[in-house]
């Protein structure tokens, strides 16, 4: 099913045949035919005024074919710089102001300095961390749960929010999946940040002294095999700077917690091991989300991210996948999530024995910018199979080590 602009109906008038040209003085004939160049040009110029409002869409077709650019008629635009011209305006066409382009936005230099960033934890967490590597001079936000960075946003309380989605070892973050469903908010860029994990005691403490500690269950789990060896008890918390908070304010020497290196400064702890996680390149990728989408360009690696529901039949979600593969658009990234407003259905109106299963919302992200017509064309091409899709954001991808 092609995304399509309303079709253009011209009424044209009847064909000269019809008019009896042969018919008419020679006079007759030059003033019918300049009358008649005068319309056609005057048709041409409205369609191509029509076509290149319709290519504004984000989606003109999906037929895998060089996309219609018009030819810009700037004939209007030189009349009226004559005319200013004659009457003495901006005679020195260089103090004008320059339009901006798509590569003029992507490519400002932008250090956060006036860009207020909502996390959620406290000051240490490595949310932080991700907040300041994206924007290192911005002022960071703390919340206590991830929908309140995502309101802090929508309520213009900060600029942008950076949270997590996903961790090389830990997996998915699916609150966060179905928080970007919940929220208008849209992805406009990605940090991926090296996560080393500390074992923080209180001074004097050593790491043999710990009993039990605190952190973020994902930092539990990362830290699955230090904790066993050592035979620590494990209690979950909100996040791992607030677990180092906790530990020095209950200042119990038997209790540590799993933190940064900046949370044990912040909160005055003492270091007891350090890189402590399972695997060494542990990686946690991390969304910015904001108001407004931006422009995607296409002068650097774009990733877009898109949710999707699909029609029912066999081997719908395989041609689906295939829109991207027929298109050589490579997918980093695949996760379902079961509909909470419609979880089951029931296959047939039998009472007994009836089959139940669910119906599950896609998230797919993949390594093309919204700018490329083989993205437009893919999302077009999807809309075949599916009941529902929305385009997350297009965004450059985090290719710093």
């Amino acid at each position: 099913m092609a995304l399509m602009g309303a079709p253009i109906w011209v009424s044209a008038k009847a064909p000269c045949s019809q008019l009896g040209v042969s018919d008419l003085g020679s006079s007759h004939r030059f003033g019918l035919a300049l009358n008649l160049r005068y319309d056609l040009e005057r048709l041409r110029k409205w369609e191509c005024c029509c076509l290149s409002a319709l290519t504004q869409k984000a989606i003109t077709s999906v037929e895998d074919e060089k996309p219609y650019a018009p030819v810009a008629d700037t004939s209007a635009d030189t009349e009226e710089t004559r005319d200013n011209e004659s009457r003495g305006f901006h005679k020195d066409l260089n103090l004008l102001p320059k339009p901006l382009t798509a590569s003029d936005l992507s490519s400002a230099a932008n250090d956060g300095s006036k860009v207020r960033v909502a996390y959620q934890g406290l000051p240490g967490a490595y949310s932080e961390a991700a907040a300041l590597k994206a924007y290192p001079k911005c002022e960071t936000v703390p919340c206590d749960q991830f929908e309140a960075a995502f309101k802090a946003v929508e309520l213009w309380l900060v600029d942008k929010a950076v949270l997590p989605i996903e961790n090389s070892v830990g997996g998915s973050i699916h609150r966060n999946y179905d928080l970007l469903l919940r929220h208008r908010l849209h992805i406009v860029g990605e940090v991926q940040l090296q996560v080393n994990h500390c074992l923080l005691g209180l001074p004097g403490v050593k790491k043999e002294d710990i009993k039990r500690v605190f952190s973020h269950p994902q930092a539990l789990a990362q830290c699955e095999m230090m904790l066993s060896n050592l035979g620590i008890m494990r209690i979950s918390a909100d996040d791992t700077a607030g677990a180092a908070q906790m530990v020095a304010s209950i200042g119990v020497r038997d209790t540590g917690a799993i933190a940064s290196a900046q949370a044990a400064k912040i909160y005055g702890l003492d270091i007891l091991a350090d890189k402590i996680q399972d695997d060494d390149d542990n990686i946690t990728r991390f969304l910015i989300l904001a108001r407004e989408p931006i422009i995607p360009g296409t002068d650097r690696p774009y990733k877009t991210s898109v949710v999707f529901t699909l029609e029912e039949g066999p081997g719908v979600l395989f041609k689906a996948l295939a829109v991207f593969a027929l298109r050589d658009i490579n997918l980093t990234k695949i996760e379902s999530r079961p509909q909470k407003q419609r979880p089951l259905r029931v296959v047939d109106d039998s009472n007994e024995g009836s089959a139940k299963y669910f119906d599950y919302l896609f998230y797919i992200d993949f390594e093309a910018s919204m700018a490329e017509p083989r993205a437009q064309y893919a999302l077009g091409h999807l809309q075949e199979f599916a009941r529902f899709l929305r385009v997350l954001g297009s965004y450059p991808m985090d290719t710093s080590p």
